[in-house]
C-alpha cells in the first residue's frame, strides 16, 4: 500500500487482530496508584486485577499524548509513506487537537505526504467495528480518500448500549450529579449509555436491575441489527464474563448467523466506568440519539 493505516487504542481493538491484521496501534497512557503505563491492548495488562484494584478503591488516571509526543510517533511514518489515522471522538478528549497540531507541522516538514485525520466520533467497540471494516477496504487496495470517506459516512452506524455496575464512577467522572448516584443506587437504578451522533456518551434509559437492564440492550441490538450476516457484535465486559457470555447465549439463539466475539473494556476506558460494566457493540441502523 502507498499509504499506512493507523489508530489507537482507546479503540479496545483485540491484540489478536491487531496481530493477524498487522495494525499500528498509539498505545494511550494511563496511571493507577502513582504509577504511568500504556495500554498495549491487554498484553501487560491483568484485567481482573485492574478491576479488583479499582473495586478495592483504586482510582485511574487517564491523560492525553501531547503533540511532542506524536511528532514522534508520526514522523518515521511520514519519512517513508502517507497515513491515515483513525483517531477516537474528539468529543470525548482534547487529545486529537495535539494530533491536528503534529500534522499542521509534519505537513510542512513533508510537502509531498498525504495525512489525514478522522475522527470516527467513536470510541472501545463502536470504534473498533469502524475499523475493522475500514482495514478490509485498505486491505484489498481502496485508496486512502475512499477508506477515509467510508468511515465519515458510517460511524453514525457503529453503535453500543452499555451499562455500568457502580454509578460512583459516572459520579467521579461527572457525568451525573452526587445526589443522582446516591438515588440511583438505592434503587437499583442502571443507566444504559450510548454513544451520540455527535461522538458523545450520553445516558439513553435507566432500567431497574442489572438482568433487566441486560436484557433491555438485548432487545435493543436486536432491533437495531440490519443484516447479521453481515455484521459482527463485539460484547465488552470489566471483569464480568458470566454476564458477557449470558448475553452472547440469548443474541446467538435469536440471530444464529450473527458473528459474536467477547473482549475486555480496556484501562483507559474502564477507568471511567469501572468494574462490571457491560457494553454491546455492533453495526446497525442509525444511532438512536
Amino acid at each position: 500500500m502507498d499509504y499506512v493505516f493507523m489508530t489507537d487504542s482507546d479503540s479496545d481493538l483485540p491484540y489478536d487482530l491487531k496481530v493477524k491484521y498487522d495494525i499500528p496501534v498509539v498505545n494511550m497512557p494511563y496511571s493507577l496508584n502513582g504509577v504511568e503505563y500504556f495500554d498495549d491492548l491487554g498484553q501487560s495488562l491483568n484485567h481482573k486485577a485492574y478491576y479488583d484494584a479499582m473495586r478495592g478503591g483504586a482510582v485511574p488516571v487517564t491523560s492525553a499524548l501531547n503533540e511532542e509526543a506524536y511528532l514522534e510517533i508520526f514522523t518515521p511514518i511520514l519519512e517513508k509513506s502517507d497515513l491515515l489515522f483513525v483517531a477516537f471522538s474528539s468529543k470525548m478528549s482534547s487529545t486529537i487537537q495535539a494530533i491536528f497540531s503534529a500534522r499542521e507541522k509534519l505537513l510542512k516538514q513533508f510537502p509531498g505526504r498525504r495525512f489525514e485525520v478522522v475522527d470516527t466520533l467513536s470510541i472501545s467497540g463502536p470504534m473498533t467495528l469502524l475499523i475493522l471494516k475500514a482495514h478490509e477496504m485498505y486491505r484489498n487496495g481502496a485508496p486512502l480518500d475512499e477508506v477515509a470517506a467510508w468511515i465519515r459516512g458510517n460511524y453514525t452506524r457503529s453503535q453500543s448500549y452499555f451499562m455500568v455496575d457502580d454509578l460512583k464512577y459516572l459520579k467521579r467522572g461527572g457525568r451525573i450529579s452526587p445526589a443522582a448516584a446516591v438515588v440511583g443506587t438505592m434503587l437499583d437504578l442502571k443507566p444504559i449509555i450510548v454513544q451520540n451522533k455527535e461522538g458523545k456518551l450520553v445516558s439513553y434509559a435507566k432500567v431497574r436491575g442489572r438482568r433487566r437492564a441486560i436484557s433491555y440492550m438485548v432487545s435493543h441490538t436486536l432491533e437495531s441489527i440490519v443484516d447479521p450476516k453481515e455484521s459482527v457484535c463485539i460484547i465488552l465486559h470489566a471483569d464480568c464474563p458470566q454476564d458477557a457470555e449470558e448475553m452472547k447465549k440469548v443474541l446467538q439463539e435469536k440471530l444464529p448467523d450473527l458473528q459474536i466475539r467477547i473482549d475486555n473494556v480496556g484501562p483507559v476506558v474502564g477507568a471511567h466506568c469501572g468494574p462490571g460494566t457491560l457494553a454491546c457493540c455492533f453495526m446497525g441502523t442509525e444511532r438512536p440519539v
